[in-house]
């Protein structure tokens, strides 16, 4: 009997076996790293931004802040619909930022995007737009040009965030009026991050800090200020201090003073306790005038306004700055009511530039300035800085590029409206009106006897801390004005002749956040995310071309990909 050789396997009949041992080893390796990266993400949290500015990357501030909600928050957003593209970006970057709040806020942080205009009748419109209006929240009416047409549309940039029953507006639709459009939006968008987060924080449960306004010195009164004082409010536990009744130890539980306007001079053991308040880390806020003018005067046929004394020169000079005895004209100015002719037996007025009112639309590049609008002056003087020791010097407020220098004594007549202004005059530029000071500052009084005592103050405060002093040489600058049918004081920085809302009121409160702000949020207004447009001349006359690149493009890619594609194949498996 015989037997056949048993067939071996041959080297064809192996190489499958091994092809398919080969890719199912790669595949149990590719899938165990994948296993292995869902593993470590799931404990490691991390995400990577970019862009050249980061602007998708949250500030530390802020994430600490929704880091740690205490209760649920919703942010309700009034700005869906169907947009213009330029509008669509601000309504995606709020999008944007809210889901990026919402990665560190968790299930505490909740948003919802509403149409207001979505309703199905005009009735229901009507009716939602008038729930809006009794919530305080106003249309805008703003313009963009896309693709060389104007376009314009009404839309609510507002979000209003709600915790624990009370609710917070924000404007989302910020920047310089003065911009452009699409310069203005991206300001907003700028200032998206701090607008939210600061509302989030205000809502938050927490110790509220104390601010001090001065009283006792021709100060405004409490309906002049009544806008700064209610809107301080908000935030801040407000009183009224006299420095003369006041001691020391109730000063130390103040954050803040604001000095505003006052018209006779401090004696000097007020002085002392400012200074005391100032140099142990007390942060205060000047609005004063260095000279004194009478309008009702000035109507009258003119007067000189001089230098007034308020004993408080050598205590700015010893933290490094001068108010000058002077006064500054700018042909960008405000206006004041003339009586210009008769319109039958009635006078005719009409709001005249007065080049003693500047507007004040050049700041620097700080958080207290940042995307600001502008401010109103009125009688504003310059200021110089000198040496102080440890103390930073920023100017936060500029003079235009058309300024007059005025010293003392100086004319003031109103009738001089009437005339046209001579340019060859305004040859000075860019004034600075306004300083924010920073550090630790030395007491005016280091080695000397306090006043009124024998008792020397050491060169050194024991346990001082750094504070911040801002100054502007406007004491106008914090008065509201009073609607005279209510008697009620008005929104500080509206001026009814224009009619236009300036900034006052969003300066002030910037300074205050800034000094009193231990988290830092406030240095989440510097963000900047820049700007890249297009060349709209290059857009229209390249237009075609692009377009039809646009088309042709993918599809002789796609080709090129299956051509060399069979090619490939027909080359690989020739050989079997």
């Amino acid at each position: 009997m015989s037997t056949e050789p048993e067939q071996q396997p041959t080297a064809t009949s192996q190489q499958p076996t091994a092809t398919k041992r080969r890719d199912l080893t790669r595949f149990g390796v590719l899938l165990g790293a994948l296993l292995l990266l869902n593993f470590l993400g799931g404990l490691y949290f991390f995400r990577l931004d970019l862009t050249e500015e980061k602007r998708y990357t949250m500030a530390g501030a802020t994430r600490e802040l929704l880091a740690t909600l205490p209760q649920p928050v919703t942010v309700t957003v009034y700005l869906d619909g169907d947009f213009p593209p330029a509008f669509r970006r601000l309504q995606q970057a709020v999008r944007e930022t809210l889901t990026e709040m919402r990665v560190y806020g968790g299930t505490n942080l909740h948003f919802v995007f509403i149409d207001p205009s979505a309703a199905g009748t005009e009735q229901a419109r009507n009716e939602a737009y008038q729930a809006l209006f009794k919530k305080g929240l106003t249309p805008t009416n703003l313009g963009a040009n896309e693709n060389g047409r104007r376009t314009e549309k009404i839309i609510f940039p507002w979000a209003v965030v709600s915790a624990g029953g009370k609710e917070e507006k924000v404007l989302l639709l910020r920047g310089n009026q003065a911009a452009p459009a699409d310069v203005r939006l991206n300001q907003s968008i700028e200032g998206l991050e701090y607008e939210l987060a600061s509302a989030i924080r205000r809502l938050s449960p927490g110790q509220r800090r104390r601010i001090g306004v001065v009283e006792g010195h021709g100060e405004l009164s409490n309906l002049e200020a009544g806008d700064l004082i209610g809107s301080l409010s908000q935030y801040y536990d407000v009183f009224r201090v006299n420095l003369a009744q006041s001691e020391p130890e109730a000063l130390g539980t103040l954050s803040a003073l604001v000095v505003a306007r006052p018209g006779q001079p401090y004696t000097e053991a007020e002085k002392f306790k400012l200074d005391q308040f100032i140099t142990k880390g007390g942060n205060a806020l000047f609005f004063v005038d260095a000279m004194r003018v009478n309008l009702d005067s000035a109507s009258r046929g003119g007067m000189l306004a001089f230098p007034q004394s308020l004993n408080l020169d050598d205590l700015l000079f010893k933290y490094g700055l001068r108010v000058n005895p002077d006064l500054l004209l700018d042909l960008n100015s405000g206006v004041i009511p003339l009586v210009t002719g008769m319109n039958g037996d009635k006078p005719k007025v009409e709001p005249m530039p007065w080049q003693f009112y500047p507007l004040i639309n050049k700041f620097s590049a700080h958080p207290i300035t940042r995307n600001l609008d502008a401010v109103y002056t009125k009688f504003v003087s310059s200021i110089d800085t000198v040496k102080a020791t440890g103390i930073r010097k920023t100017p936060l407020l500029f003079t235009s590029r058309y300024t007059r220098v005025l010293p003392s004594p100086v004319p003031v007549n109103l009738n001089d409206a009437r005339l046209p202004p001579d340019p060859k005059l305004y040859n000075t530029q860019f004034k600075p009106v306004g300083y924010l000071l920073e550090g630790q500052f030395s007491s005016l009084y280091a080695n000397r006897a306090a006043p009124g005592t024998t008792n020397f103050q050491p060169a050194t405060v024991a346990g001082a801390r750094p504070a911040k002093v801002l100054v502007v040489s406007d004491g106008d600058f914090v008065r509201n004005e009073v609607d005279p049918k209510t008697g009620r004081p008005l929104r500080l920085g509206f001026d009814r002749l224009a009619p236009t809302e300036f900034a006052n009121r969003e300066l002030v409160l910037n300074a205050v956040d800034y000094m009193l702000d231990e988290s830092g949020l406030i240095g989440v207004r510097g963000k900047q995310i820049t700007l890249r447009p297009l060349d709209k001349l290059r857009v229209v006359e390249e237009r075609r071309r692009w377009q039809l690149l646009n088309l042709a493009a993918p599809l002789v890619l796609l080709g090129l990909f299956g051509a060399v594609r069979a090619w490939w194949r027909k080359r690989r498996y020739a050989r079997f």
